[in-house]
């Protein structure tokens, strides 16, 4: 049985991800593909509880690596319990953000050490990578007054706007050092727009 594929969509706020997410998995299932569609953090019972956590707001200062720490926990338990054993028996796995979002959340916008996220991602993933990396890319302006329309506000939401500009940045960064792993698709285009390409990026994988 030949291995699934693995896809992960990523973006800041506002960019479409639950709308785009719905359309990739009724690519899927109009071709018969099997899948399995997830998130992170989250994915599992103890994945959702750290995902809690992380997006509370609170009185209490976070500090930039206990957040890191819990999102690479939680991926861990990801990993270990649904991600891998779907691909090992020829699913594909969708996921909403993966370690992608870790590098632009906590390295862009929380601007700790890459090269202490490259660790933990080599110790908790080993060679895993995802096949490809759909990248919604928006002015985050543009993508934070989206969102203020989708309900209150969590944690990370609340953030200031420079948090938001270095969150794209370091997305577009990773996308356009790997072109070949990573499609980024201008989220500022029609519904219809956006999901051509997405389509045409999804075709690519068969």
């Amino acid at each position: 049985m030949s291995r699934g594929k693995f896809i992960t969509l990523e973006g800041g706020e506002g960019v479409g991800k639950s709308t785009n997410l719905q359309f990739i998995t009724q690519w899927l299932t109009d071709r018969n593909i099997p899948f399995i569609q997830t998130r992170e953090p989250g994915g599992t019972p103890l994945a959702e509880q750290l995902r809690e956590l992380l997006l509370a707001k609170r009185e209490e200062i976070v500090n930039p690596t206990a957040e890191l720490l819990m999102v690479f926990a939680a991926r861990a338990q990801h990993l270990a319990q649904v991600i891998v054993p779907a691909l090992e028996r020829g699913d594909w796995v969708v996921c909403d953000r993966f370690t992608d979002a870790t590098y632009a959340y906590q390295g862009g916008g929380r601007e700790l050490n890459r090269a202490f996220i490259e660790q933990l991602e080599k110790d908790v993933q080993g060679e895993l990578r995802p096949d490809k990396v759909l990248l919604l890319d928006l002015d985050p302006q543009i993508g934070l007054q989206r969102a203020a329309h989708t309900g209150a506000a969590d944690r990370f939401e609340s953030e200031h706007l420079a948090f938001f500009h270095r969150v794209r940045a370091a997305y577009r960064e990773r996308a356009e050092a790997a072109p070949s792993r990573y499609s980024i698709v201008d989220a500022s285009q029609t519904l219809p727009e956006v999901q051509q390409q997405l389509a045409q990026e999804l075709q690519r994988l068969l």
